[in-house]
This record gives C-alpha cells, sequence and structure tokens, in this order.
C-alpha cells in the first residue's frame, strides 16, 4: 500500500473541523469518502488517529503528533497549487463521468472534441458507478437506477422505451399470429426455441421485458453473449435472431432495413434515464454544459423526453 497525498489532506480537514460531515463539505466529496480515506491512512500508519464521539472527533496523541509533521507541507503543497491555478491560464478541469458504453456512442461520442475541459469516461455497472460518486471519484453518472445515498442527486431527463427486435431474415410470422390471438404463453414458448442475442453486463432488459409481457422469469439461456447492444445490432443486421434493446440503439438499423422492430410489448415497457451527481461540486458549470448535450440529444425524433 502506497500513501496517498489526499489521505492527509482528508485527515487534516477532519482534525481542523472536527467532524466528517465538515470536512466533507470542505473538500467538497461524501462523508463515506472522508471515511474512506480516514481508514485508508489508520491501516497505513498502524495507528488509530481519532477517537470517534458522536459529536466530534477527537484527535489521539498519534493524531496529534502526525496533523504536527504534515501541517506545514501540506500548507505548502497548497500554497504552490493555489500560485500554479493563478498563473496557469491553459488549466481545463477534468470531469469523471460514468455511463453505459452505448448511451455514451449515441449521445457523446461526437462532442468530444469540441468541448472546454477534460474528460474521462468510465463504463460498468450502475451500483458501482453510484458508489463512485458518491465517493467523489466520478462528478457525473447517466443511470436508469436511482441510488439511496444521502449525498446524492437524481435528476431524471429523458426515457428510453425497451423493445423486441430480429434480423431482417427472421421469420416472426408464426409470433405475430401468437400475438394476435392473445396467446402468451405459446408466444413466450415460441420465442424461448429462437436464436438469442445478449451481453454479458446487462441481463435487466430482458428479464424486465418477459416479466412484464409474460408474467414469468425468462427461463433460456442466450445463445450469443456479447460485449454491448451495438454488438448486438451488428450481429443481427441482415442475419436471424431476437434480442431485446432500448429503441433509441435500434431505431437507425430498423429505418434502414437491417433489423426489425418485432414487438413494443402489451405495454411498452420504459425506463427512465437519470443523472445523478453529488449535492455539492465544484464542477457545477462544466456538469451542466454535459447535461446540455444529452438533453438536447435526446429530443430528437427517435428519443422521448420526460
Amino acid at each position: 500500500m502506497q500513501l496517498n497525498l489526499e489521505w492527509l489532506r482528508t485527515f487534516k480537514a477532519i482534525y481542523e473541523t472536527g467532524t466528517l460531515s465538515a470536512a466533507a463539505q470542505e473538500l467538497f466529496i461524501s462523508q463515506p469518502g472522508v471515511s474512506l480515506h480516514l481508514n485508508s491512512l489508520e491501516a497505513y500508519t498502524g495507528h488509530k488517529l481519532f477517537d470517534r464521539s458522536p459529536r466530534k472527533m477527537v484527535p489521539t496523541e498519534k493524531g496529534k503528533v502526525l496533523y504536527n509533521f504534515v501541517l506545514d507541507p501540506i500548507r505548502k503543497l497548497e500554497a504552490v497549487e493555489q500560485h500554479f491555478h493563478k498563473s496557469s491560464k491553459a488549466e481545463r478541469p477534468t470531469i469523471s463521468l460514468g455511463m453505459c458504453f452505448e448511451t455514451f456512442q449515441y449521445t457523446l461520442e461526437e462532442h468530444i472534441a469540441s468541448l472546454p475541459f477534460n474528460l474521462i469516461i468510465k463504463f460498468g455497472e450502475y451500483p458501482q458507478m453510484q458508489h463512485d460518486l458518491d465517493n467523489g471519484l466520478l462528478d457525473l453518472i447517466v443511470t436508469p437506477q436511482q441510488g439511496q445515498q444521502q449525498n446524492l442527486v437524481y435528476k431524471p431527463f429523458s426515457k428510453e422505451r425497451i423493445v423486441l427486435i430480429a434480423g431482417n431474415n427472421t421469420d416472426g410470422g408464426p409470433l405475430d399470429g401468437l400475438l394476435n390471438k392473445t396467446r402468451k404463453s405459446e408466444a413466450a414458448q415460441w420465442l424461448k426455441q429462437q436464436i438469442w442475442y445478449s451481453t454479458a453486463a446487462d441481463m435487466d432488459h430482458l428479464k424486465n421485458f418477459w416479466l412484464k409481457n409474460f408474467e414469468q422469469h425468462p427461463d433460456f439461456r442466450p445463445n450469443y453473449i456479447v460485449p454491448n447492444i451495438c454488438s448486438i445490432i451488428r450481429c443481427l443486421s441482415d442475419g436471424e435472431g431476437f434480442s431485446i434493446v432500448p429503441h433509441f440503439l435500434c431505431c437507425e438499423a430498423i429505418e434502414s432495413g437491417k433489423i426489425q422492430l418485432v414487438w413494443e410489448g402489451i405495454t411498452p415497457l420504459e425506463n427512465t434515464l437519470y443523472f445523478g451527481t453529488r449535492k455539492k461540486t465544484i464542477y457545477q458549470n462544466e456538469i451542466e454544459q454535459l447535461q446540455e448535450i444529452f438533453i438536447s440529444k435526446w429530443k430528437e425524433p427517435e428519443a422521448m423526453t420526460v
């Protein structure tokens, strides 16, 4: 384990403010993030640095010794940081953004070169993105799921409709006949016998669509597990097979005739998309610029805005 300067900065903030919450406000990170830094520093030093009481963090003797050692060096580093910030005309802030790969391609990729700030994109599962946002590792996430962290706020901005698609060489006639006769159980059984595509990262679209329309869990395994939804659409183009995906990601392929829209379900399944941010951030202007890009894109005809 290596010593992280941010642990010492957080330690200094706790020492001077007296509480984890006040330190979090001063550093513009979450309280769990402050706790994580402190726990990591205590593990690194091998000493308890504070006695935790309901109202105040009381430094131990080891904590007092450490504070006296690091106070002057940290102040000097902060002075250098402030001086550099004032003297640098070309400094650009860096924003960290969490989202799924397909949403990045659909919405943000074409705008990257024109952004007036640095951008780090992280792809992954939504619970981990929420955790990283709460701990200050991300500044903004785009997600269909809301977390329970008190330090985070979620703002709805659009909806995605989940649909059943197929390759344009797929014979969907038998399915149409069963659905027109409202023979749902037989339609579900017929679909289970077909070729299916899905992704390793996200089976929720298939599970939720199946539960909503057939009132049962999908008790079958897709034939092909590919990296992402864009791969599914490319595999299905001019081919055979089925998949369940967000409509906005496949509308161009449907319009060009490479794949076919088979069914939107008895009642369309829609997911609300949210911007997730921390309640306090020093990057509000940059975050609002990114949010405007997403909102503008989802106002186009193929997307449905809340």
